[in-house]
């Protein structure tokens, strides 16, 4: 039976790096893969990266509705279609990131959870844990400018958050400890992936 993969953390713990690694591995396995991302490329994701890139001035509450739009566009047009078929699919970001980083914005932890709450689960979860300040050493080392999202205190409280969300969800989760080389990180993910498919 097809599975729906979910791979989460804090910006630079390496989500679409082992997201394509274990969508090559699954691949030369024979196991037919699509590798999708949130947000999306249609207009809803436009407008939220455009948001996130501080281009125009969005209200935190008005982005997560933003994002709930964007996914259930995603699972309606492509995820769901493809599970149908067969397809295991790997999310490079799902819901659960935006629930750890609205928490960390300040908006309600369980208000979240209900926007969120009618959209389907994974039946597994990858969270890359990595202290902010690597993370911030390594977006720094591979883009020009900060986005305020990405500021070290911010993301320290979304890694809080996504330490709940583990607690919450131990039957599918799996952490990683992501400050270690890719190689290593890959090979953790692609294990417990095998132990689920």
């Amino acid at each position: 039976m097809a599975k729906l993969i979910a791979i989460e953390g804090i910006d630079g713990a390496g989500l679409s790096t082992q997201s394509q690694l274990l969508e090559e591995y699954l691949r030369k396995k024979g196991h037919k893969v699509i590798l999708t991302k949130e947000p999306t490329v249609t207009l809803l994701g436009g407008l939220i990266k455009s948001a996130l890139r501080n281009e125009w001035k969005v209200d935190p509450l008005a982005l997560q509705l933003l994002f709930a739009a964007d996914r259930a566009n995603h699972l309606a047009f492509e995820i769901t279609p493809a599970l149908k078929k067969g397809f295991d699919v790997i999310m490079d970001r799902y819901y659960f990131s935006t629930i750890a980083y609205g928490e960390a914005s300040g908006i309600d932890r369980n208000f979240l959870k209900q926007l969120n709450s009618k959209f389907r689960r994974p039946e597994i979860l990858i969270i890359l844990d990595l202290p902010a300040k690597i993370a911030i050493n390594r977006i720094k080392e591979t883009r020009f400018s900060l986005a305020l999202s990405e500021r070290r205190q911010f993301l320290e409280k979304v890694r809080i958050a996504f330490r709940k969300i583990f607690q919450e969800n131990k039957d599918i989760a799996k952490v990683v400890d992501a400050a270690h080389p890719i190689q290593e990180v890959h090979k953790e993910i692609r294990e417990f992936v095998e132990s689920k498919l």
